[in-house]
């Protein structure tokens, strides 16, 4: 075998590899196993990059409190999906990975915590406040919840679902790219028929170098793509 032969296979084992590694990334459920890049923006206490990375000294005493102090009204949407990410980690899939080093020694926390978010939805509905984001928390914790395999007992009456609750929020803001970006990850497990719609309107409201557009590549993208390239791949696929 010729030096430039090898060299050709080499660099085509390093690209196979390189897919290989970032298909394995994002591997399982989405809303769990896929961390959202928030750059320096604070969120629950996290010890690395992996999605299961959890602070193993956490008190998980604080998690309720923690996460609703993080969830503000002006909290930006992308931070709002890690925060929960990291709680709904915390409170369900730790208690049956032995790895992680935290044991939940019951539901009462996950409960709570999904109680709470309920409360603020049924609290804005009462005081005729604007929903869009308490609908948008209560939902995108219920949709994690699921994919975690986690069933809460908290009763949800006449807001369906976590997908229903969050694009019902979606509604409120006339189209909110980021929330259509928390949509489309929703819709994809299952896949649900509205999901191609969502990121359609995700990719067609962020723009280049944005938090939202480093999402977006890298939860429906390629390795190597950039946004303008997902954006020409998702409407190849329209057509």
């Amino acid at each position: 075998m010729t030096r430039k032969m090898f060299r050709s296979l080499s660099i085509v084992a390093a690209l196979l590899l390189a897919a290989a590694v970032q298909q394995t990334a994002l591997a399982g459920p989405p809303l769990i196993c896929h961390p959202i890049e928030i750059g320096n923006a604070k969120s629950l206490p996290w010890a690395g990059a992996n999605w299961r990375d959890v602070k193993k000294d956490y008190d998980l005493n604080n998690l309720v409190a923690d996460t609703l102090a993080l969830l503000q009204p002006n909290t930006p949407v992308l931070e709002r999906m890690e925060t929960i990410r990291r709680a709904t980690v915390y409170a369900v899939w730790s208690k049956r990975d032995h790895e992680v080093g935290i044991t939940v020694k019951s539901n009462a926390i996950a409960e709570e915590l999904h109680a709470k978010l309920m409360e603020r939805v049924r609290e804005a509905f009462r005081l005729n406040k604007p929903a869009t984001m308490s609908l948008f928390d209560a939902g995108y914790l219920d949709a994690s919840f699921k994919q975690a395999g986690y069933k809460s007992n908290v009763n949800t009456p006449n807001l369906a679902d976590g997908y229903a609750m969050v694009r019902k929020g979606a509604n409120h803001q006339g189209g909110n790219p980021e929330i259509e970006f928390a949509l489309a990850i929703i819709s994809e497990h299952p896949r649900q028929a509205a999901h191609q719609e969502h990121l359609q309107k995700a990719i067609a409201g962020a723009k280049d170098g944005s938090l939202l557009a480093i999402n977006l590549v890298k939860h429906f993208g390629k390795p190597g793509q950039n946004l303008s390239s997902l954006r020409a791949q998702v409407a190849s696929a329209k057509n």
